[in-house]
Parts: C-alpha cells; sequence; structure tokens
C-alpha cells in the first residue's frame, strides 16, 4: 500500500519562505510521477506543481511559477517543495500526491486529481503577518 507522508509546513510572514517534503513508501517512487496540491479553505483542491519520474519534466500552475520549485530525490524516496517569496493568497493544506501508474501524463493531465492514486494526509501553510 502506498504511503505519503508530508513535512515543513507551518506558520510564516508575508515574503517567507517554506519547504514541504513528502516521503513515499509501499511502492516503486523512481516510476511514479508525483504532484502537490493544496486546498484553501471554502475552495476546491488545486494542483500547485508536479515533476516527472526522471525528474526532466516540471510543472507548475500559474501561481507557483518563479515562486516554487519542485525537485525529487528517487534514492530517498521524497519530493520537496520549496517555497519562496509566500502570499496569504498561498494559505491551505498542502497535499503531496503520488501517480503510481508508468507513463508520462501531459498538459491539463497535470492539473486532474483523478490522475493521481495516493494522497498524503496534508500539512498546512499559513501565511500571515
Amino acid at each position: 500500500q502506498v504511503q505519503l507522508v508530508e513535512s515543513g509546513g507551518g506558520s510564516v510572514q508575508p515574503g517567507g519562505s517554506l519547504r514541504l517534503s513528502c516521503t513515499a513508501s509501499g511502492h516503486t517512487f523512481s516510476r511514479s510521477t508525483m504532484a502537490w496540491f493544496r486546498q484553501a479553505p471554502g475552495k476546491e483542491r488545486e494542483f500547485v506543481s508536479g515533476i516527472s519520474w526522471s525528474g526532466g519534466t516540471v510543472t507548475h500552475a500559474e501561481s507557483a511559477k518563479g515562486r516554487f520549485t519542485i525537485t525529487r530525490d528517487n534514492a530517498k524516496s521524497t519530493v520537496s517543495l520549496q517555497m519562496n517569496s509566500l502570499k496569504p493568497e498561498d494559505t491551505a493544506v498542502y497535499y503531496c500526491a503520488a501517480r503510481t501508474a508508468a507513463g508520462e501524463i501531459y498538459g491539463r493531465a497535470w492539473y486532474g486529481e483523478v490522475n493521481y492514486d495516493a494522497w498524503g494526509q496534508g500539512t498546512q501553510v499559513t501565511v500571515s503577518s
């Protein structure tokens, strides 16, 4: 059974930085597409950033471009999200997601929750002065 455990959430002032990490177990991490989603209070969960199994393809939502960086370490079965220049609108519960099926995904498929078959429990990020 796939398990994803997030860490690194917390509270930060606007303009600050946080680094989220997700540790995976129970599947072949190195073959999985990984992503971060978030859900703000009263809103639907939305895609933030994704990375292909090799790390060769990285995709960001417009809200994350230029501020967030997603990386992975297949040797440690971890995926990380470095978030800089945080804004109050980044406040949300952040979820790590895995697509364990082999093969690439393209375009809008990155954004679809249905394309991921394992989820972490989420970690809270609060950006406030």
